[in-house]
């Protein structure tokens, strides 16, 4: 007998399953929603985060964007090959120097002219400055293209320049351009902007004659900056003169040496830290204690130190050294400390920075022109001596460390040639910048020949490549990096030196590899490539760098 259930079923089969399902609906739903209740809400944290996420990456691309498509990329400053300024009825003195004034990142150059014609000085004359006319006119120049920065009337006649002297921090220059006047006038002009920082009247005799050059000292007068040390020769005797580097003025008064000198002073510090004058003499090497000097000129104790062994012979008179008449004096890196290269009417030695002791010395006819520091091979620092003169000339490469010859060449020269330059390239080694004159077979008489460039590097030990020929006369000239490790461009000041003739006076840019496919190839001996083009492609390779 069946089920009264079971019979439902039967009679209405759809029914009973709708009903099971709902029923089981109604029981999962509850389960569900039971679950639902058990479980958290997602974190709010959580969702904070990925909105972030999507916004930051929103926010890159925007930005992608804007550098990318609307704002420009800054220019980077064009440097034309080469370029000219000239300047009618002037005269050039034997000076430059180097300087990014603009902040173009490429170095300007900064130069002393005669200013005959006043109309050479659009910017201002002199009667205008306060300058007597004619006078001297320092002026920059762009680096890049050969535009006019500025020009400033300084003096009737410079005795000493000096520039890249520090500044106090309230002055609104970082560095500035020191000129002592002929006359007396003490004048320091911003290398920014061509501004008079200070001019003062100095104290020096009416006899007096200023040597050279202007010596930087330590701060004495508590401005933060280097003090300035002018050096006056009246008769036979040497004095000093401290003036405040911030300032101008002078500190104390008149110091004397105690010597009978002449220019080409160097300021040398001990490896024990006491900072000595070392001056040419007539047949000696000289010297004198700045701290004695400094009391002298103040009338108070200083904190400078002074060397037992030094004073030992300083103190009595004693010359330093006895080798002849003192033509250069220059400081070398030591491994320790500065040493001192010496060059004399007879030799060229090597001395010790502490003890002034002789490492090495080579004899020497006749160095009219101060040395020059390169790399002839990555671990071997070379000094560049031209000896003799005319036809006799040498160029020598000696080796600083031993005083050995590794290079030399017969070089015709000039009395007015430009002393050697060097620029180091990227193999560790220094292209070499020689004037002079390489008489060949063909090539016997030197009389009115025009200044000749050379390079050499040591790659190439048997050839020189001529780069240029100058028939102006050359007052000043500087082979250097206008932009760091980019190229290398060589920097010509030509005119009259005299002011009884003035004339064309020009500065110039050449860009040394712009110079090395028309240069003419001069063989030295056997070896090297094969064909001139050979030769001018090796040149045209060589990579400069700054050196560290």
């Amino acid at each position: 007998m069946m089920d009264s259930k079971d019979v439902e079923a039967e009679i209405h089969p759809l029914k009973n399953e709708d009903g099971e399902s709902q029923e089981n609906l109604g029981n999962q739903t509850e389960k569900e929603d039971s679950f639902k209740k058990n479980t958290p809400p997602q974190s709010r944290l959580s969702r904070c985060r990925t909105v972030a996420f999507f916004l930051s990456i929103f926010t890159c691309l925007f930005v992608i964007f804007i550098v990318s498509f609307i704002i420009p990329c800054p220019e980077r400053p064009v440097s034309q090959r080469t370029w000219r300024i000239s300047y009618n009825t002037a005269v050039a003195y034997n000076f430059m120097a180097m300087e990014d004034i603009n902040r173009d990142r490429i170095q300007d150059v900064l130069f002393l002219y005669k200013n005959v014609n006043s109309s050479n000085n659009p910017n201002g004359s002199c009667g205008n400055d306060g300058v007597p006319s004619p006078c001297t006119v320092l002026a920059a120049v762009s680096g890049a293209n050969g535009s006019v920065l500025w020009e400033m009337p300084v003096a009737q006649d410079v005795a000493l320049v000096e520039c890249a002297v520090p500044q106090p921090q309230d002055s609104g220059a970082s560095s500035a351009c020191v000129l002592v006047g002929v006359s007396g006038s003490f004048t320091a002009v911003s290398s920014l902007t061509g501004a008079v920082l200070w001019s003062r009247s100095s104290s020096f005799g009416g006899n007096a004659s200023v040597l050279s050059p202007l010596l930087h000292v330590p701060d004495g007068d508590g401005d933060g900056t280097p003090d300035l040390l002018v050096l006056t020769r009246e008769g036979t005797e040497v004095s000093g003169y401290l003036h405040s580097g911030g300032t101008g003025l002078q500190i104390g008064r008149r110091g004397s040496l105690g010597l009978d000198g002449e220019s080409g002073a160097l300021l040398h510090v001990t490896r024990t830290g006491a900072h000595y004058v070392l001056l040419p003499c007539a047949s000696s090497l000289c010297g004198c204690s700045l701290k004695r000097l400094y009391e002298e000129v103040t009338g108070r104790g200083s904190l400078l130190r002074t060397d037992p062994v030094w004073e030992s012979r300083v103190g009595t008179g004693t010359p330093l050294l006895s080798s002849g008449a003192v033509r250069h004096l220059m400081h070398i890196p030591g491994k320790t400390g500065p040493d001192v290269l010496l060059v004399s009417s007879n030799a060229c030695e090597l001395l010790d920075g502490q003890g002034l002791t002789r490492s090495w010395a080579i004899g020497t006819a006749q160095v009219l022109r101060k040395p020059t520091l390169g790399h002839y091979t990555p671990d071997t620092v070379a000094v560049v001596i031209e000896n003799g003169t005319g036809v006799d000339r040498q160029v020598l490469l000696l080796d600083l460390r031993s005083g050995a010859v590794l290079w030399s060449q017969a070089l015709w020269g000039h009395p007015g040639s430009p002393r050697s330059a060097s620029l180091l390239t990227a193999d560790g080694r220094s292209a070499f910048f020689f004037w002079g004159l390489h008489i060949g077979e063909n090539q016997t008489d030197a009389r009115g020949a025009p200044h000749r460039l050379y390079m050499f590097h040591p790659s190439l030990p048997a050839v020189l490549l001529e780069l240029a020929n100058i028939s102006a006369g050359i007052a000043a000239v500087e082979v250097v990096l206008l932009e760091p490790s980019r190229h290398a461009a060589c920097i010509l000041l030509t005119g009259p030196a005299g002011p009884a003739a003035p004339g064309l006076v020009s500065v110039a840019k050449h860009k040394v590899r712009d110079l090395v496919p028309g240069g003419r190839v001069v063989r030295l001996g056997a070896g090297g490539p094969e064909s001139d083009q050979a030769v001018r492609d090796h040149f045209s390779r060589l990579r400069y760098r700054s050196a560290a």
